[in-house]
Formats: C-alpha cells, structure tokens, sequence
C-alpha cells in the first residue's frame, strides 16, 4: 500500500476509501484516491500548502482527489504499527517548542516540529464515528508525549488522515474503548513513543506491532 519515493511517502489506493483528514490539502471528509506524508524545509515558508501538496501529487502521477500532508521531519523515519487490523504511520517531530493544548494565546508561532499520522481502518466507520476517532489519536498522542515526558500535548502542525472502506457493516463507534478506536490508540501510542526516541537518537528504523501480529506489515515496502 505504501510506496516511497524521495521526500514523500505515499499511499496510492488500490481502491476509493472514505477518509477524515485536517491537512493542508484533501481535509474534511470524503472519498479519496491516495494519500501523501512529504518532507519540507524546517524554513517552510509557502503560503499555498494546498497548492503544493497538489503539485507534489501531480508529479507522482496521482489522479483523482487524494489528502496530503506536510512535515519538517524526514519521512524516511516514518514508524508504521499495527494492531487488531488497523495500521497506522506516524512521522514524529517535536522539535525545541512543543506546544500545550490549552497553553496561553501567542503573537507568533515559533519554530515547531510536526506529528502527522496516516491511519487505515478495516471497515466502514459512521461518520461520527470517525470524528471520534480523530479525538482518539489526539488522546494517545498526548498520552506518548506525556510518558515521555515531553512538556506538551502536541505541535501548532499535528495531522492525521483516516482512512476506512465505503461500504459494509457500519462501526457505530471510534472512542479509545471502541474495537477500532482501542486498535487505533495502541498505534499511535506506539508509533508516537517510538519517533520520539527516534527525534532523540536520532534517525533509524523501527517496525512496531502487537504481539498478535506478524513484524512486517504487507505492502511496507
């Protein structure tokens, strides 16, 4: 499912699946046909991050409507975890200012790192339901932030994309006790506590799964 190509990884879909997304370009709910995680500059300073997301997906020979989002951290350390049929992978910068949820208003942004999460659920989620499970993976970022000890919630630039089938049986529930949102919080728990050790160590590759589960996913490749 997964392809990588220099700075950008992709997830080109061998069929349409629904997704929820808050990045720069395909954000929202919808059908789409691929998705994209790319590096840029720690000095990003383009306006039109939807604009060069397409760009970026264009020269990629991607077609159709896709999500895309931007991190200042080397996709080449992307952490993939799966568990109870749900895969995710999670680019993890925290960079010098991470940032509280509920901290005080500020003036500026300062230079921030970026923990953006591509997840793919095996079956159709209610739209609600996907809702929650954005609220999920916020829930077991900030919970991997806080074990490490990282005086924050998460970055000003976090992002998370959502994928699920369009059709079959409907999950009525996304929360962190849900069969799917409790699948889904144990990736992103794990994938965020491994690239912070890797933010840390610097750069290297780690594959984390459940026990239950074999420590290759298919299509990572």
């Amino acid at each position: 499912m997964i392809e990588r190509h220099p700075g950008v990884l992709v997830w080109r879909l061998s069929k349409p699946m629904l997704a929820i997304s808050s990045g720069p370009h395909g954000g929202g709910l919808g059908v789409r046909h691929w998705a994209l995680n790319a590096t840029v500059p720690k000095d990003y300073a383009r306006l039109d991050p939807d604009v060069h997301v397409a760009e970026i997906a264009a020269g990629l020979g991607l077609r159709g409507p896709g999500a895309g989002l931007l991190t200042a951290v080397d996709v080449r350390d992307v952490v993939p975890a799966a568990d109870g049929g749900v895969r995710s992978w999670v680019t993890t910068g925290i960079g010098a200012h991470p940032t509280w949820a509920a901290g005080p208003p500020a003036d500026d942004v300062p230079g921030v790192g970026t923990i953006n999460a591509v997840c793919v659920l095996p079956v159709r989620l209610a739209d609600a339901a996907l809702v929650n499970a954005v609220a999920t993976v916020a829930e077991a970022k900030a919970q991997a932030l806080g074990e490490a000890g990282v005086p924050g919630t998460g970055t000003v630039t976090d992002a998370v994309v959502l994928l699920c089938p369009v059709d079959g049986p409907v999950e009525p529930y996304g929360g962190p006790r849900s069969v799917i949102g409790s699948a889904l919080a144990r990736t992103v728990h794990r994938a965020v506590h491994a690239g912070i050790s890797l933010e840390r160590a610097g750069t290297g590759v780690v594959v984390v799964t459940s026990n239950a589960r074999p420590t290759t996913m298919p299509g990572d490749g």
